[in-house]
């Protein structure tokens, strides 16, 4: 009867339990990949910003260039060819006068039409809006590809329209680019204007031009600027789950879908072998089933020698204040000493029948068990410490010594325990392990501001730098302090570094990092496993706290305590630790020399010397042609 329930709930559990895993993999696979398709979204709208911003910020300067000034074509045409060298993204840059006719352009050859009839040179002309409008797919009549139109209005000093400055970016520089990610066999990636107009697709649809009546613009973008849900896609039919995300600067919507089958593909592969596996584990059970009488009679036996050897003990330790217990080999308590009582203000019968790691506390049972593991020969005697609750509720401190005692064989063999009370002892290391711990804090810890000093700093830096492939530093510096400490005083600078201070602690509490003073008003951060743009994010998390802080600065030009921020990724660059930590130094000096109150991070000065196609080229030519 026994045997017969036992292999029925184990039945019952094999089964429910792979439908419990079932399920539980299936969502899980259903969050993996919501999650991926989020961050994937969210990489390639952020793609899409920045492909779009280089020839904004180029446009905006020479709409205004333009506005006032007439440039010689030969040199404009050659400044224009070089901002479409400088950024990959532009097929032409072109500029049209008010009658649609090409005024500049960085083609060659320049074309003899007029592009008045096209619809972006048409609200250019009627609306006195100079921001940028984003149109298109058009079929480009130069290259004749499909191709998405930035454009901005010239107007004259006076307001009146003088043209259109237009930048022309292929739909293939981004199906090229979305084509490099794996999204399985029905996958795919759209870039879309805020009303639906679809301006470049992966895998390309020719049929569909706009999804604007779908459920994502009628609705659900009004709702949040980013989101993941299970749609019918307009473009195939089939159930997709889709993630999105809407720029805060550009009218641009990125999707990421990929098919239910795709999705769960690798969840029913699972299934087919969890349910092979289940298959094994009830003729396992079956089997041990049949084992169940034989140990049922192995037990009584045992029980019986064991009542044996417990009159032998019976008169141990009667009189002494050290606790002896005798165990079987499997750790049930068949005897203790009456000395129980006074040791641990409990009764004898409270401990036998248990199990030795029921009595002892849960967070030393793991130092029992490989202290009991040393038990493989009789000669063997570990020691132990533990804790165990006496019946007041009170912890008391233990220390064991184990041996195997055997009487006839191996077989018979019981494990004999004396347990000493080494309670005020324990105590007595404790508090000195504290009193040294305290020692070692101050020792690495500054005093004004509680954080870590500058030692420690170093050593966490080393350590942290040899064992993190992923790794980022953060330099902060207090803008103006010198300033605030000459105008208010060195204890109002004191309080300063304090509150600034407790807000780094705050904001890097719960990203696993490292927050020290690096010196004076400077304070670093260390962020192992963590990337440049979140610990940019982190950076900027720390300057707004900061301002929120609104700590009076009378001789800062905002009037209140800001920080700057220079952030430093380990990468290939980085031959050490001090390396990484010049480069977040002279992110820093890039962050004042920006006007404070702002995050640099190291990659975009590096970027901006490698290739500066939005600043430093543009810059010197405008002013060039300025002279």
């Amino acid at each position: 009867m026994v045997v017969g329930t036992f292999l029925v709930l184990m039945i019952a559990c094999v089964i429910g339990l792979v439908a419990w895993k079932a399920s539980y993999a299936r969502e899980a696979a259903l969050r993996q990949s919501a999650d991926s398709q989020k961050n994937l979204t969210r990489s390639l709208a952020q793609h899409a910003a920045s492909t779009f911003k280089a020839p904004d910020v180029a446009l905006a300067g020479m709409a205004d260039l333009l506005k006032y000034q007439n440039p010689q074509k030969v040199r404009f045409d050659a400044y224009l060819r070089e901002m479409t060298q400088a950024m990959p993204q532009l097929r032409f840059i072109a500029v049209f006068d008010s009658a649609g006719s090409w005024r500049y352009s960085s083609v060659e050859e320049r074309p003899e039409y007029s592009n008045a009839d096209r619809p972006y040179f048409a609200y250019h002309r009627d609306n006195s809006d100079t921001k940028l409008l984003v149109s298109g797919p058009v079929t480009s009549r130069l290259t004749g590809l499909p191709t998405i139109i930035l454009s901005r209005r010239i107007s004259t000093p006076s307001g009146q329209f003088a043209g259109v400055i237009v930048a022309a970016i292929d739909c293939q520089f981004f199906t090229s680019f979305f084509g490099s990610f794996n999204l399985g066999t029905q996958g795919g990636i759209s870039i879309l204007k805020s009303d639906g107009t679809l301006l470049a697709r992966w895998p390309a649809v020719e049929s569909i031009r706009t999804i604007g009546d779908t459920s994502l613009f009628q609705q659900r973008i009004g709702e949040s600027a980013s989101g993941f849900y299970r749609i019918t896609s307009p473009f195939d039919g089939l159930i997709k789950y889709v993630a999105y995300e809407q720029t805060p600067n550009y009218p641009l919507v990125v999707t990421v879908a990929q098919s239910e089958g795709d999705v769960l593909e690798g969840w029913r592969t699972d299934l087919a072998s969890d349910a092979l596996i289940a298959g094994l584990l009830l003729a396992l059970v079956i089997g041990v089933a049949c084992l169940l009488n034989a140990q049922f009679r192995f037990g009584a036996r045992v029980e019986r020698t064991l009542q044996e050897r417990e009159a032998r003990f019976r008169l141990l330790a009667d009189n002494i204040a050290d606790i002896v217990i005798v165990m079987d080999k499997k750790g049930y308590i068949r005897y203790v000493s009456p000395s129980v009582v006074t040791v641990l203000d409990t009764s004898e019968d409270a401990f036998l029948g248990k199990l030795c790691l029921d009595v002892v506390h849960e967070d030393d049972r793991d130092r029992v068990i490989n202290a009991s593991r040393q038990l493989k020969e009789a000669a063997a005697s570990p020691s132990v410490r533990f804790r165990m609750r006496r019946a007041s509720g009170s912890i008391a401190w233990l220390e064991a010594h184990f041996r195997i005692a055997e009487r006839f064989s191996s077989a018979d063999a019981e494990i004999v325990g004396v347990l000493r009370d080494v309670t005020k002892q324990k105590e007595m290391e404790d508090e000195l392990s504290k009193a040294n711990l305290k020692l070692a804090q101050l020792a690495m810890t500054d005093g004004l501001t509680k954080l870590a000093n500058r030692r420690s700093f170093d050593a966490f830096l080393r350590d942290a730098y040899a064992a993190h492939d992923v790794l980022s530093v953060l330099l902060i510096d207090i803008d103006h302090f010198k300033e605030f400490n000459d105008g208010l005083g060195h204890p109002a600078g004191d309080a300063c570094l304090q509150q600034v201070a407790e807000v780094i602690g705050r904001a890097t509490a719960n990203t696993g990092g490292f927050s020290a003073r690096y010196g004076g008003e400077e304070f670093a951060v260390i962020l192992p496993g963590v990337p440049e743009e979140k610990a940019a994010r982190v950076a900027d998390a720390i300057r707004l706290l900061v301002q929120r802080l609104k700590i009076r600065h009378p001789r800062s030009p905002a009037s209140r305590v800001a920080v700057s921020v220079g952030v430093a990724q380990k990468n290939h660059a980085t031959s050490d630790e001090f390396t990484l930590i010049r480069d977040a130094d002279i992110a820093l000096y890039h962050a004042k020399k920006r006007g404070r109150n702002c995050t640099v991070v190291s990659s975009t000065t590096t970027n901006r010397v490698a290739d500066a196609p939005d600043l430093a080229p543009s810059l010197g030519s405008l002013h060039r042609m300025r002279e």
